[in-house]
């Protein structure tokens, strides 16, 4: 793969289509400036008719129109969707979860630990690598596709569950301690009375299984990987597009909805590790709801896996009625991306589909198969990028500020809500948007992946199972100069679940300034005169500064926002949901406190930088908004890419509706 072109490209099926027309269809790719597609990954159906006989033929012919009109290929494993007659061969591939076992039909509804799908799921995967690796078209293999648990909850999975926990806890006694199980007579004597676990009442154990689960969907990814290494060249990456909690609009389909945030039944950071290339899937509202904070969200965390540059194997076109993108707005997206670190996009998918469970997910060209005003949009954004690719690709960023994500926090506050209507991910996207909508840029990062050194401002949304290790490690952070910003229902438990018997927040009472031991339902409280939401806590400030106090005839005497001084550093406390504004002006602070510039400009201008490989400065100005306006220039020298105009220190900006500027610093 050549870091110095940007990938723009679709996912194609060939076999989908009501009739022949590979060719029209490269010509088409070709003319948008497409330079990759991604095939096969949901084929197995195609590729292996009846047990043991495998056609490749169609692979071979888009193999083959793609050295002829020079597009390289990203060959997907098929194992995400299994044929049926695999299923008639061992009706247990199906998995089980709380429901009972599910109904041949859907995608990813196969046990991955089922020895008969492992073994023609390998089979199969080293068929199609034999006949595809070799192939000089193929750039990389994308393993399976958005890789999940799936719920599994069947006899193979319990039984390694119980081997885990009799390794990790040696016996029962501590086992029931770190749980407390003896509630509701749930303790076990003998590691053979672990019960089943679709049962389980307890949080914190439904917890670690939920976090074992997620591991042994880690581990089939890292099975696949050790499968394409045997046949894949040096040249050639290994990826998979790791997808998102799915935020629903309201009708209980998948196709109402949209990437919101972090993925419950899979640990992106593990998951990643057995990955050559970083990939992810991100969809996102548009038209008039379209904010661009998705596109970061998501390119902030998955970049951060591995501090690297990753690729956006699947991005909307059209798809349903309320995506069809205004003029403007499909490219806005795709230069989005680039300012997140992508290598480039792939649209998923390249045609509308004509018959299925997708058939309104729309793709690029529209059931007619012709041109349209968004397929002409993609001719654009291949024209700039053929033309301005190399000055873009492989940008670097270096920020100064982590949000961290934790899964077990995820899980946990499934099970001990914060609020009936407030989740988890609504949390890290209050806390994450604020600092977006401010353009305070921030790597999303597991509490797993967290590097000593690199931040000097961390912030944590309801960081609810805090490990004492991380506890500390923040608490020297904010010692040593660091600035640490915290949410309510943040350093509650541990790992297990269980909460700290004592004052909270657990031993950052002196970092913090402050402890509270009681919270509650706002009611009609309020802070600064606006009424806060969903859950507070009472804080009682000791040593530390009372940003904001609860206005409230009962809840007064408390204190709603705190900041403290800790040895060089500083630590801010949020101990109620607040509307953004308020937010932001703790975040100004805190940013001020740790050396941070703020920008002068904020959402629905949205300013992300990087540095090139030839350490050019890039500043991307992304324009959410159907309305024009005028900024500017706040660099001493800039000249745009995109039009070659040279702009000094307040020059005037013109932004159209939905617009990209691209500024490179000049010295």
């Amino acid at each position: 793969m050549n870091r110095k072109e940007l990938l723009f490209g679709t996912a194609y099926y060939p076999e989908y289509m009501p009739y022949d027309r590979i060719d029209e269809d490269f010509t088409m790719m070709k003319k948008a400036g497409m330079n990759v597609v991604r095939i096969a990954e949901s084929t197995w159906s195609i590729l292996e008719k009846e047990e043991g006989v495998f056609d490749f033929s169609y692979i071979d012919r888009t193999l083959k129109k793609a050295e002829e009109t020079d597009m390289k290929v990203i060959i997907g494993t098929p194992t995400y969707a299994v044929p049926s007659w695999l299923v008639k061969k061992d009706p247990d591939i199906m998995v089980i979860t709380k429901e009972g076992r599910a109904p041949y039909g859907h995608r990813q509804l196969f046990d991955l630990l089922n020895p008969t799908y492992r073994y023609y799921g390998e089979r199969v995967i080293r068929k199609l690598l034999e006949h595809t690796a070799r192939h000089p078209a193929v750039i990389g293999f994308q393993i399976d596709n958005e890789t999940k648990h799936y719920g599994n909850e069947g006899e193979e999975m319990q039984r390694l569950f119980r081997e885990y926990l009799k390794e990790k806890y040696k016996d029962t006694e501590a086992f029931n301690k770190a749980f407390y199980l003896a509630h509701w007579s749930n303790s076990i004597h003998s590691w053979e009375d672990l019960p089943d676990m679709r049962g389980c009442i307890n949080g914190g154990l439904a917890g670690e299984f939920e976090a074992f689960k997620r591991s042994i969907a880690a581990g089939f990814l890292s099975w696949q990987a050790e499968i394409v290494k045997e046949y894949k060249r040096e040249d050639q990456f290994i990826t998979n597009n790791l997808d998102f909690e799915w935020k629903k609009f309201g009708a209980d389909i998948a196709q109402d909805g949209y990437s919101y945030g972090v993925q419950p039944d899979l640990n992106h950071y593990e998951a990643s590790q057995c990955l050559d290339l970083s990939g992810t899937d991100i969809y996102h509202p548009t038209q008039d709801e379209l904010t661009g904070a998705e596109t970061a969200f998501g390119g902030d965390g998955i970049r951060s896996l591995k501090n690297d540059n990753y690729l956006v194997l699947e991005c909307q076109a059209q798809a349903f009625k309320y995506w069809t993108p205004y003029p403007g707005q499909l490219r806005l997206h795709a230069y989005g991306h680039l300012a997140s670190g992508a290598l480039g996009i792939m649209y998923w998918n390249w045609h509308s589909i004509h018959n299925g469970y997708e058939t309104y997910w729309r793709g690029l060209l529209s059931h007619d198969l012709k041109s349209n005003q968004t397929y002409e949009e993609a001719c654009v954004i291949g024209k700039e990028w053929k033309t301005y690719g190399p000055h873009l690709t492989g940008m670097k960023k270096k920020n100064r500020i982590a949000l961290l994500v934790d899964n077990r926090s995820l899980t946990a506050l499934q099970w001990f809500p914060i609020d009936k209507d407030l989740s988890y991910n609504d949390v890290v996207r209050w806390m994450y948007d604020s600092l977006y909508e401010m353009n305070l840029e921030c790597d999303v990062v597991d509490v797993n992946g967290l590097e000593e050194g690199r931040y000097d401002m961390i912030v944590t949304p309801a960081l609810y199972c805090a490990r004492e290790d991380l506890i500390r490690r923040l608490k020297t952070f904010a010692e040593k100069g660091g600035v640490l910003v915290s949410s309510f229902r943040s350093f509650v438990a541990d790992e297990a679940s269980s909460v700290y018997p004592d004052e909270l927040p657990h031993l950052l009472t002196d970092c913090f300034g402050m402890a509270y031991n009681q919270f509650t339902e706002p009611g009609t409280a309020s802070v600064r005169g606006e009424k806060i939401q969903y859950f507070m806590e009472l804080l009682k400030p000791a040593q530390a500064e009372e940003i904001a106090g609860y206005e409230h005839r009962y809840w007064g005497k408390y204190a709603g926002i705190t900041k403290n001084r800790y040895g060089k550093g500083s630590a801010y406390y949020v101990g109620c949901y607040t509307d953004k504004k308020l937010l932001k002006d703790i975040y100004r602070q805190a940013a001020e406190d740790a050396h941070i510039s703020l920008s002068p400009y904020s959402w629905p201008v949205i300013i992300r930088s990087g540095e090139t490989e030839e350490g050019k400065i890039l500043h991307y100005l992304l324009h959410y908004s159907q309305e024009s306006r005028d900024i500017l220039c706040p660099y001493d020298k800039a000249q745009d890419i995109l039009t070659g105009k040279l702009y000094h220190k307040q020059d005037l900006i013109h932004l159209r509706d939905w617009d990209v500027v691209i500024l490179e610093e000049q010295s």
